[in-house]
C-alpha cells in the first residue's frame, strides 16, 4: 500500500497481495495432501469384558471421588464413565472407542483358505464335544449296569433270607414251631423271632 502526501486515498499494490493470496493457497492446499491416517482393521478382543465384578456392590461417591471409581463402568481408552453394562458394551463395539484404539470399522475380508481352516476347527471342536457326550454316556451306562448288578445281589440275598426263614420255621427235629408251641416246646431262647 502506497501513499502520496497529496493524495488522500489508499492505494493497493497489486503485486505484494498477490503473492500473500498465493502462499495463503499454497498454505491451505499443503495439509489437505497429507495422506489419511491409516487405521488397522476391526479385529477380535483378546481379553474378556469383565461386567461382572461391580455387580451387586454399593459404591459411596462423593465429589472427590476420580471418575474412575464413580458409579458404572470406567472406559479408560477414553476417559468416560457408562452407567449400565449394556452402554458400556456398545461404548466399546462403537466408533469412537475402536478409533480411540487405533482401529477403522472395517474388517478385514476372509479368503477361502482362511474360510476353510475355520471349518476344520469347528468340526474338530464338534468332534470332541461328541467325544465327550460318548464318554459320559459311557459312564452313565456302566453306573446303571453297577445299580442293576447291585440290585440283582439284593434281590438273590433276600431270596436265600426268605428260604432260610422258610426252612427256619421248621424247629429242632423237624417238628414246625406252631406245632412245637402247641406240644410246649417253646425253645431254649436261641432264637427271637417275631409271631
Amino acid at each position: 500500500m502506497t501513499m502520496r502526501p497529496d493524495d488522500h486515498r489508499r492505494k493497493w499494490d497489486k503485486n505484494e497481495y498477490e503473492k500473500l493470496a498465493a502462499e495463503r493457497l499454497l498454505n491451505q492446499v499443503a495439509p489437505k495432501e497429507e495422506e489419511p491416517v491409516q487405521r488397522e482393521n476391526l479385529k477380535r478382543r483378546d481379553y474378556k469384558v469383565d461386567l461382572d465384578s461391580k455387580l451387586g456392590k454399593s459404591v459411596v461417591i462423593n465429589k472427590n471421588t476420580p471418575t474412575s471409581q464413580s458409579g458404572g463402568y470406567y472406559c479408560n481408552v477414553c476417559d468416560c464413565v457408562v452407567k449400565d453394562s449394556i452402554n458400556f458394551l456398545d461404548h466399546i463395539n462403537g466408533k469412537k472407542h475402536q478409533r480411540n484404539l487405533g482401529m477403522s470399522m472395517k474388517v478385514e475380508r476372509s479368503t477361502v483358505d482362511q474360510v476353510k481352516e475355520r471349518f476344520q476347527q469347528n468340526k474338530k471342536k464338534m468332534e470332541e464335544k461328541q467325544k465327550d457326550y460318548e464318554l459320559d454316556k459311557r459312564l452313565r451306562e456302566a453306573k446303571e449296569e453297577e445299580e442293576r448288578y447291585k440290585e440283582h445281589r439284593k434281590e438273590k440275598r433276600k431270596e436265600r433270607k426268605r428260604k432260610a426263614d422258610d426252612s427256619g420255621d421248621l424247629g429242632s427235629g423237624g417238628i414246625p414251631d406252631d406245632m412245637a408251641a402247641i406240644m410246649g416246646f417253646s425253645g431254649f431262647g436261641g432264637s427271637k423271632k417275631n409271631s
